[in-house]
């Protein structure tokens, strides 16, 4: 009997998937213990009672498998990101903010190290490739998203406390602009504060900053997201 060749690759493709899985689950667990730049190939094929020389036909290299890592780490922030903004009124433009901030500080303390491979320090010798990026937006497009279609309904309204906007901005705010589209280049610095205030106060809790000083961090967090979007001028 002539086995089925397409069946045949297609349960090769799904061994290669589940082995795959297998190697990126413990490597998470590697990030806990080693971080991210004691990462190993050889410690990972260890773990899984695989020789040295297999692992690398799944990944050629620490780099890659590091690149891996990250993408799935963006992805899982982007979908929580996605969920928590599609749950909420499109007209409830606060509540989507809201919603987002929280989605991505319940991933962040539920996945430390993978946010810390994200968002933290650069791993030494490593440089994200282009691949990367696609995944690492997408959590950006939906707070783009919130941004636009708040000033696109006139729900903006913030508070003229902030300078002009220096004529250098002009430039980057263009840039920005693809992400964050139809408005004005105040809108587009405006939300790029609130967006890094954002991780800014993730990096401080994560990292043990608030330690001793900051005790009810989740009051805090929500009071700290709400004071943001008033800086965006989003109504109260």
């Amino acid at each position: 009997m002539v086995p089925n060749m397409s069946s045949s690759r297609t349960a090769r493709e799904r061994v290669r998937a589940e082995l795959t899985r297998e190697i990126t689950d413990i490597a998470r667990r590697h990030l806990a213990t080693e971080g991210a730049g004691g990462l190993s190939l050889r410690a990972v094929a260890r773990e899984m009672g695989m020789v040295s020389s297999a692992i690398y036909r799944y990944f050629p290299s620490r780099d890659d498998l590091l690149t891996a890592l990250i993408i799935d780490g963006y992805n899982a922030v982007g979908e929580a990101v996605e969920n928590a903004d599609a749950a909420c009124p499109p007209e409830d433009h606060t509540g989507r903010w809201l919603a987002v901030c929280h989605a991505v500080r319940d991933w962040a303390l539920a996945h430390p190290h993978e946010y810390a491979l994200l968002y933290g320090s650069p791993v030494p010798g490593y440089q994200a490739p282009q691949d990367t990026v696609t995944a690492a937006v997408r959590d950006t497009i939906i707070y783009g998203r919130i941004v636009s279609d708040a000033y696109r309904a006139g729900a903006l309204n913030p508070p003229a406390v902030c300078p002009p906007v220096p004529a250098p901005l002009s430039e980057d705010a263009a840039r920005v602009r693809a992400i964050i589209p139809d408005v004005p280049d105040d809108v587009i610095v405006r939300s790029l504060i609130v967006w890094t205030g954002l991780f800014g106060w993730l990096n401080f809790e994560l990292f043990g900053q608030f330690n001793n000083t900051i005790l009810d961090t989740g009051t805090a967090f929500d009071h700290s997201m709400r004071c943001q979007a008033a800086f965006l001028g989003l109504p109260a």
